[in-house]
């Protein structure tokens, strides 16, 4: 089992920036890639970008170029830095971890992120 928090959301001006932050807990060895999406009201949840236990990372392209996402794997935290944010970026932003041989998904419970003109 795998525990994750999310922290760091909140109300920012649209081309303002944000740090997301993600902790896991419990059998964090077994976490392989790990990966920021969001969901926006009455749209279905997507990715806004992956990172791999090496620290290898691929980003929507709605984010590129703006997103970046880092890993500590000593501290077993994930961060998202959101820059130039717009409005559109508005969304729930959820943490997931794929764990063991398997790759068991787990999730974190959401941060909002709020972008206003």
């Amino acid at each position: 089992q795998v525990q994750l928090v999310e922290s760091g959301g909140g109300l920012v001006q649209a081309g303002g920036s944000l740090r997301l932050s993600c902790v896991a807990s419990g059998n964090t060895f077994a976490i392989n890639a790990m990966g920021w999406y969001r969901q926006a009201p009455g749209k279905q949840r997507e990715l806004v970008g992956v990172i791999s236990s090496g620290g290898w990372t691929n980003y929507a392209d709605s984010v590129k170029g703006r997103f970046a996402i880092s890993r500590d794997n000593a501290k077993n935290t994930m961060a998202l830095q959101m820059n130039s944010l717009l409005p559109e970026d508005t969304a729930v932003y959820y943490c997931k971890a794929v764990v063991g041989g398997r790759g068991d998904a787990y999730w974190g419970q959401g941060t909002q992120v709020t972008v206003s003109l």
